[in-house]
């Protein structure tokens, strides 16, 4: 068990399971796009681990980047999505596969819909480490999940409570 800040977690998913399920959605990725070099979008900062573990299984060429979101205060997602940090590429024309740490809501995904479709992307696909299906409201298309979870708080590689859980290499739940 862990604790972070007022709040006790415990382990979760294991570094070994989460390694499995980026090197199975980079396969499955590599596949689709075998005859293009497409760009992978990282959201950040919740994303950083999930991209570079995900690149590392991934062997074709491709280019990444990354823009920065944010929708979360403390353990609740809030309904207000604020771009802060955009993209400098051109992507008209391109494949484009955004990589998220976690879908719960949706609201970040619509938001990057909308953003993307107004640059003239050829393919626009949404990857996934964590998915959390009772709690999606959208009904935008996830292309690549790699783990459904239940609706819990969860945090480490990559994911945090309030700054604080990022470092970890696995995954622990709210207790």
């Amino acid at each position: 068990m862990i604790q972070l800040h007022d709040k006790q977690f415990v382990p979760f998913i294991s570094a070994k399971e989460i390694d499995f399920a980026l090197a199975t959605m980079a396969s499955q990725v590599e596949a689709d796009f075998a005859d293009e070099t497409p760009i992978f979008i990282g959201v950040l900062n919740g994303s950083f681990m999930v991209v570079s573990d995900f690149m590392k299984h991934y062997k074709s060429p491709c280019e990444v980047s990354f823009i920065k979101l944010a929708s979360y205060e403390g353990t609740s997602s809030t309904d207000q999505v604020k771009q802060l940090i955009g993209l400098n590429e051109d992507l008209t024309g391109r494949s484009v596969v955004v990589i998220e740490d976690i879908v719960d809501t949706g609201n970040t995904l619509a938001e990057l819909k909308d953003l993307f479709k107004r640059q003239n992307v050829k393919h626009f696909k949404i990857a996934t480490l964590f998915f959390k299906p009772e709690a999606y409201k959208k009904d935008i298309k996830i292309d690549y999940i790699g783990i459904r979870i239940p609706n819990k708080f969860i945090v480490g590689f990559g994911l945090d409570y309030d700054g604080l859980g990022r470092n970890l290499p696995e995954v622990y739940q709210l207790k």
